[in-house]
Formats: C-alpha cells, sequence, structure tokens
C-alpha cells in the first residue's frame, strides 16, 4: 500500500469527531427509556419478515422483534474480538503520535461500552418480550477463533462490519423511523454516531498494518478474512434456525417442515445481505481491499459473486 492509497482521515479530527457525538449506556437504556413492543424495531429491509409466505402481521412483528434481539447481539459477539484487537494496536503506537494512540484508545473504550449497552438491551428486551430468545455463543469462542487469524485479516473483517453497520442506518434505518420503536431507533442512532469514527480508524489501521507486510503476508490476510466471514456465515445460519424456534414459542405454533425449510431459506438470504453482501459490497471497504491488493480484491469479489448467486437459488 502506497502513501496515495491511504485513507485521508486524520486523527486529530477523529478525535473531535467523537468527542461531539459522546453518549453513556444510560442515556439510552433503562428503566425509564422502555421499549415499545407494539411496534417493531428494524426497518423490513434488514429482516424480510414480511416476505415469508402466510406469515400474518402479529407474527412478522415479532419476528421482527426476535431478529432485533438477535441483531444487537451479534454487535456485541463481534465488538468481542474488536476490542482486543484495537487495544493491541494502540500498544504498538506508543507516545510518538500520541493523537494516533488517544484515538485508538478511545475506540476501544467505546466497543466495551457498546458491548455493555447491548447486555443491557438483551435483558430489558427478555423483561419486556416476556420469552427467552436464544442467541449463538458462546461469544468467547467465537472471539477465540476469529482472533486466531492474522491481524490483519482481523481488522479487513472489523472494516467490513464498520461500513456495513454505516450501511444499515443510512440506507434503511434513518428513513424508516417514523414506523419502528423510536427508543430503539435512538440505540442504533447513537451507536451508528460513534462507529462512523470506528470505520475511519479502522481504515486507518488497514493503510497502518499494510505498510509493513510483503505480499505474501497480505494475501493470507486476505484468505484469513474470507475464513473468519465464512465461520460468521455458518454462524449466521444456525442464528436462523433459534429465530425461528424463538417464534413458533412466542405464537405457540409448530410450523411444518416444509414451512420451517422456506423460513430458514428467506432468514438465511436476509442475513446473508444484511450482514455479509452490504460489508463486502461498500464502496469504502471495496476501495480499502483494491489499495491492498487486486487479486485480494478479486477473491473478495468472487466471494460476493458467490453469496449473490446463494441469493438467486
Amino acid at each position: 500500500m502506497t502513501a496515495a492509497t491511504v485513507p485521508k482521515h486524520s486523527y486529530p479530527a477523529i478525535l473531535k469527531d467523537a468527542a461531539r457525538v459522546a453518549w453513556q449506556v444510560e442515556d439510552l437504556i433503562g428503566p425509564h427509556r422502555p421499549l415499545d413492543f407494539t411496534r417493531p424495531f428494524l426497518p423490513e429491509a434488514l429482516v424480510q419478515a414480511k416476505a415469508i409466505p402466510g406469515l400474518d402481521a402479529e407474527a412478522a412483528r415479532l419476528l421482527n422483534q426476535i431478529r432485533s434481539n438477535s441483531y444487537l447481539h451479534l454487535f456485541g459477539l463481534v465488538e468481542e474480538f474488536i476490542l482486543p484487537l484495537v487495544v493491541d494496536h494502540a500498544k504498538t503506537l506508543g507516545c510518538d503520535d500520541i493523537a494516533a494512540t488517544q484515538a485508538y484508545l478511545g475506540f476501544a473504550t467505546e466497543e466495551s461500552k457498546h458491548i455493555r449497552l447491548f447486555r443491557e438491551f438483551a435483558a430489558a428486551f427478555e423483561a419486556g418480550f416476556g420469552h427467552r430468545c436464544e442467541v449463538i455463543g458462546p461469544p468467547q469462542a467465537i472471539a477465540d477463533f476469529v482472533l486466531s487469524h492474522s491481524p490483519l485479516g482481523v481488522a479487513l473483517v472489523t472494516l467490513h462490519i464498520e461500513w456495513m453497520t454505516q450501511r444499515h442506518f443510512l440506507e434503511s434505518v434513518r428513513h424508516q423511523q417514523d414506523a419502528l420503536d423510536p427508543q430503539f431507533c435512538s440505540l442504533l442512532k447513537h451507536h451508528w454516531q460513534e462507529e462512523a469514527q470506528h470505520a475511519r480508524l479502522d481504515a486507518l489501521m488497514v493503510g497502518s498494518m499494510a505498510q509493513t507486510m510483503d505480499a505474501r503476508g497480505i494475501a493470507t490476510a486476505i484468505d484469513d478474512y474470507i475464513a473468519i466471514i465464512r465461520y460468521l456465515y455458518q454462524g449466521f445460519k444456525a442464528q436462523v434456525q433459534l429465530d425461528i424456534a424463538s417464534l413458533e414459542r412466542v405464537t405457540e405454533r409448530t410450523f411444518s417442515a416444509p414451512k420451517r425449510n422456506e423460513m430458514q431459506r428467506i432468514q438465511e438470504r436476509s442475513y446473508q445481505n444484511a450482514f455479509l453482501i452490504a460489508g463486502m459490497t461498500h464502496p469504502s471497504f471495496e476501495q480499502s481491499v483494491r489499495a491492498l491488493s487486486a487479486t485480494g480484491y478479486a477473491q473478495i469479489a468472487a466471494l460476493t459473486h458467490e453469496f449473490l448467486s446463494d441469493d438467486d437459488q
């Protein structure tokens, strides 16, 4: 990666923006800020509950809320491997560029805050929803698998997730807030605001790591990124099964095998589009990958095509 291709973000500007949008967990969740379970939480574009044939409006709303619980659980889960990645990167910087060190330490602090926020949400959701919705894990086992790969590979997955988060809010949530639970929208908005700084910092981190690596190291990072994405996709497929089981419990019904298979197919496609395609095809993510390696970009583009081909089946 040449200097000309390093993302043009500045640590002082990121620090200034981070201070401007700072918030506390207590600002967003708690007894004084109840969730409204009469309304959907996520935009239909991210859930595709209404795309399931024969699912009535109440069941679609319940599935939307189940998916919203899973959605934030998955964010909390990935942030459990992002946090140590960022802390380790901050350790390499020392005090030569103190603004950079401060920015990454702030990044880590905010990620730990997000983990706490999502755990608080999970408790509030279960209390208000009235049913326990199972989720994949344990988070530490998933984090251990991801962190067993090269730091640049993990940083690329993190960059994917950061830009995916931006796309979700800007292209879906922001335009649907009048139809959704305002408390859940507020949570997503404040999370998005801080993740906007994280996306810029992670782009800088990817560039910094790559500058010290040869072509073989970068090729390994691309392979690691692809391996982690495939691993996460298997987790999403398992989460779909848990979501359907939760819907059966809350609606007190048992879906026939053909109905369940159809729900599984539609929901797997929904997770794939929301969590994989949205990140892999984000222009800023593509720009960073192109700067690393033309071959690596082609590999990720091929994986994107594979997922889109699955979507067409």
